[in-house]
């Protein structure tokens, strides 16, 4: 990041939007006296009117996410931008691109593989030169998965016990709304990918956001929608796992951290995410019930006949559950390794607050309060597009901790 001082430390981008004024009430609450914070977005009328619910003075900043002068001077007057505008793919690309050449520190919720790449591609080697940290994937999508693996592989260094090779993330409690803003990322995604051949390999590939493909180890087939009985992930398991709905972009990430941690976790690390369906006889049926009717989703969000109905049907951008919805939300990330020496290490993390809202605010607003607060603690790194493991790592484990959320690795 830049040295040069900044009129703010950090800038809520689509402060107005649901989960952007979720962020903005958290950082009102918890961010340390003296956070010079302002609020960001197309509307100053609905700015202000969020400035007024949450009782503070912070200035506000209207950009366009489409005006690349504005986003450009929004970079420069921050040290670490706040993104909760998406889809990402539609509206992030001018403002990533603006961070990376200013040096602004820069972190985001998006879960979506393509734009994820494709900021790769534009800023990686331009935000190293200027120092930024891009960070994508701040909040449900895709801490718990990054910062569960970094912990898992910490402590078996820590012990000496080799490195990792078969890893499962299994989703063993699990209790929110359904986001109206991740249903609209998946129809884009579907539309940007159903008519480029090359973007659905994107999409597909399962070292997709690595450094350098070239360099991956060749482990075989890596899939996101097998089902998996879980005696084989570990004895203490019980019934089948069905696929997790957010694999097919959580393992990309952290196969990028293990790629940009020069393979810290080991180069035959291979990793899936899958989730708990109960240890009863039906279970099979569960899961691969799960497994059908993901893609009948996907399926039906491609065809306009059935696309027309779910547009109807589904949750809108901008809404979101309840407050009691969100306080009654949970859930708990069990993780499972063999490492090359025979030992059997878990991990888990667990929240409480609905997982894409309450909970997610709070990942996003500590990812930027580390950027601000605690860079003595960060992790060496010249900048870049990186991971949460890579840009925020330990600074970020001991924050959400403080936060209250249980982040633990052991042998088994």
């Amino acid at each position: 990041m830049s040295d040069r001082v900044r009129d703010h430390e950090i800038v809520v981008y689509g402060a107005s939007g649901f989960v952007g004024a979720l962020t903005a009430r958290y950082l009102a609450e918890h961010a340390p006296a003296g956070t010079r914070i302002a609020l960001a977005g197309r509307s100053e009328t609905k700015l202000a009117a969020v400035r007024d619910q949450l009782g503070v003075d912070w200035p506000t900043l209207v950009a366009d996410a489409a005006d690349t002068g504005a986003v450009a001077r929004l970079a420069a007057s921050t040290q670490v931008v706040i993104s909760t505008v998406g889809p990402y793919l539609k509206y992030g690309a001018a403002l990533t691109r603006a961070c990376a050449e200013a040096g602004t520190d820069y972190v985001d919720l998006t879960g979506e593989v393509v734009f994820a790449r494709q900021s790769i591609d534009a800023n990686h080697d331009r935000a190293r030169t200027t120092g930024a940290r891009i960070v994508h994937s701040c909040g449900f999508d895709s801490i718990p998965s990054d910062i569960g693996v970094h912990v898992l592989a910490q402590q078996v260094a820590a012990d000496g016990a080799g490195e990792l090779t078969d890893t499962t993330m299994v989703v063993t409690s699990l209790r929110g709304g359904v986001s109206g803003g991740t249903i609209d990322t998946l129809r884009h995604q579907l539309d940007v990918v159903k008519n480029d051949r090359r973007l659905r390999r994107v999409a597909a590939g399962p070292y997709s956001l690595s450094p350098d493909r070239e360099s991956e180890p060749d482990l075989g087939r890596q899939g996101d929608m097998a089902t998996v009985s879980g005696s084989d992930v570990h004895p203490s398991l019980r019934g089948t796992l069905a696929p997790f709905v957010m694999a097919s972009y959580n393992t990309r990430v952290v196969r990028r951290s293990n790629a940009l941690h020069n393979h810290r976790y080991g180069r035959r690390f291979r990793y899936r995410e899958t989730m708990s369906v109960g240890r009863s006889p039906l279970s099979p049926l569960i899961a691969n019930g799960l497994k059908l009717g993901l893609g009948a989703l996907v399926a039906g969000m491609m065809l306009p006949p059935t696309r027309f109905v779910l547009d109807r049907v589904l949750p809108k951008p901008g809404s979101g559950p309840s407050p009691q919805v969100q306080r009654d939300g949970h859930f708990t990330f069990d993780f499972f390794t063999t490492t090359t020496t025979g030992a059997h290490y878990t991990a888990r993390f667990r929240a409480q607050g609905d997982p894409g809202y309450a909970a997610t605010a709070v990942m996003l607003a500590e990812s930027a309060l580390v950027l601000v607060h605690d860079r003595e603690s960060l992790p060496p790194s010249p900048g870049g597009v990186l991971t949460p493991a890579t840009a925020l790592g330990d600074a970020l484990v001991n924050r959400l901790r403080a936060a209250g959320m249980e982040i633990t690795a052991r042998k088994l």
